[in-house]
């Protein structure tokens, strides 16, 4: 039988493997969101997951409004949280600006540099992979916009492919949304941008914004938005109503392969186990030969709990 993937072991792994965390949207002093949302313990329980997860991430990604009102405490109480997981999980930290964080407080409380109202744009290099940060934040406003400076100098960053090649990451995702009063506030002259990233390198675009998971191409790239780890829109509420619900909050994985990246739903929310594949018999399967893995697993399914 010829195999569906030829070009990839059953064994083969990514390549590079990101955490892409989106809307933590945390106010000073512990204050609950709408006073009823606890930013804290969705944004908590996310890193434990990823922390017992066992993988290896590169980096830990967030699309923006980290803090709800660009409140320095707000900040620094996420810093507390998310810095040593990372440390502990050997990954980067991204920090990419929303519509509702201060550029000059982020600067200083999440990156250690000067206060400044500039762009937050910038290049971290994941072994061989180029991840892009993009401000798309109007001060003042909710809606998205980048300047002609800004497209000059992402159009210059990406003359150079990288090995393994580029990722955006942006707060507005130029993507549709069905949702009542949301088109206002997107992503402006996304056709811009567009022309811009077309034919590059670009392997993946991630946004947040949205506070619900969703999926798209953009000028040939795919696009993955990160629900909010604070609280989702209803995409099914009823017509002409904007409705979030504290449920429904996730994470993304990203994971890249050599020409390939798979994006991935992991859901915050607490749920019963119903079955389980011990790691004896993991690890058993993964010890045969490729050819002989999928008749084993399907003559000795394991027991469920």
């Amino acid at each position: 039988m010829v195999s569906e993937h030829p070009a990839r072991p059953i064994t083969a792994l990514p390549t590079h493997t990101i955490a892409h965390i989106s809307d933590t949207h945390f106010l000073a002093g512990g204050a609950r969101l709408y006073g009823a949302i606890d930013t804290d313990t969705t944004l908590a329980r996310a890193v434990q997951r990823l922390e017992d997860s066992g993988i290896s991430f590169d980096a830990l990604v967030f699309t923006g409004d980290i803090a709800d009102l660009g409140e320095s405490d707000a900040y620094e109480r996420v810093r507390a949280l998310v810095e040593p997981a990372a440390q502990r999980l050997g990954a980067q930290l991204v920090w990419v600006m929303g519509n509702h964080d201060h550029r000059s407080r982020m600067r200083v409380e999440l990156l250690d540099e000067p206060a400044s109202e500039s762009p937050v744009d910038r290049v971290v290099w994941l072994n061989g992979l180029r991840l892009i940060a993009l401000d798309t934040s109007v001060p003042g406003y909710h809606h998205g916009e980048l300047t002609r400076e800004q497209l000059d100098w992402l159009a210059s960053e990406l003359q150079t492919p990288a090995t393994a090649g580029t990722i955006l990451a942006l707060h507005h995702p130029p993507i549709p949304t069905t949702l009542p009063l949301m088109p206002i506030l997107e992503l402006q002259e996304q056709h811009q941008l567009a022309e811009v990233i077309r034919g590059t390198d670009v392997i993946s675009i991630l946004g947040g914004h949205l506070h619900y998971s969703t999926h798209s191409l953009f000028a040939g790239v795919p696009i993955s938005v990160a629900a909010a780890t604070c609280y989702t829109m209803d995409l099914v509420s009823a017509r002409q109503s904007l409705v979030g619900r504290d449920g429904g909050q996730s994470l993304n994985l990203v994971q890249v392969y050599p020409g390939q990246v798979v994006h991935s739903v992991v859901p915050l929310g607490i749920s019963e186990v119903v079955n389980t594949f011990p790691p004896e018999f993991v690890d058993r399967i993964e010890a045969l030969p490729a050819a002989e893995r999928r008749e084993a697993f399907s003559r000795q399914p394991p027991a469920t709990d």
